[in-house]
């Protein structure tokens, strides 16, 4: 059993996509992951990310935007 907790839950605001971020915490033990959930409708798409993968993806999302957002 995994134990899941809540830490963002969103829409996007174009394309309406329902996002929503997790911890999961297995009961065999180990790193805690982030769950990625985009829901499109009745279609899943889920991530199961390590802190790495998810650092590296925050700072390519966070430079893109900056970018964007500045231009």
């Amino acid at each position: 059993m995994e134990r899941v907790a809540s830490i963002d839950k969103f829409r996007v605001p174009i394309g309406n996509q329902e996002i929503e971020l997790q911890q999961v915490e297995y009961e065999a033990g180990g790193m805690a992951m982030l769950r990625i959930r985009i829901r499109e409708r009745t279609r899943f798409t889920i991530f199961d990310i390590d802190p790495v993968t998810a650092e590296r993806w925050a700072k390519g999302m966070l430079e893109w935007s900056r970018r964007t957002l500045s231009g």
